[in-house]
């Protein structure tokens, strides 16, 4: 039960960095003249879903749809809320049987 709950965690902040992820590091990317292994290192990319090279030299950055990570978070949401729900009717079935 605790690996589901730390999986759900990790996923829950995945979106919620999408959702509410600052974008300046990959717009200061955009705008780069160039580009550096150690200047991505330090950068914060998460909310980039797609990076395209254009034939004419520029660069096309695609970010990760946010109010479709903020509709997975709450339907994330709803089924643990949901699941606490059962485990408590759970516990008090164990509880009514054990009297």
């Amino acid at each position: 039960m605790d690996t589901e709950k730390s999986v759900q965690e990790t996923v829950q902040e995945g979106y919620r960095r999408i959702a509410f992820g600052d974008v300046s590091d990959p717009i200061r990317l955009l705008f780069c003249e160039e580009i550096t292994p150690r200047m991505l290192k330090g950068m914060d990319l998460f909310s980039i879903s797609e990076i395209k090279r254009l034939k004419g030299g520029g660069m096309e950055i695609k970010f990760f749809d946010r109010i479709q990570a903020l509709q997975c978070m709450q339907e994330l949401e709803g089924e643990s809320s949901v699941s606490g729900f059962y485990q408590a009717l759970e516990e008090g079935a164990k509880a009514l049987g054990n009297e």
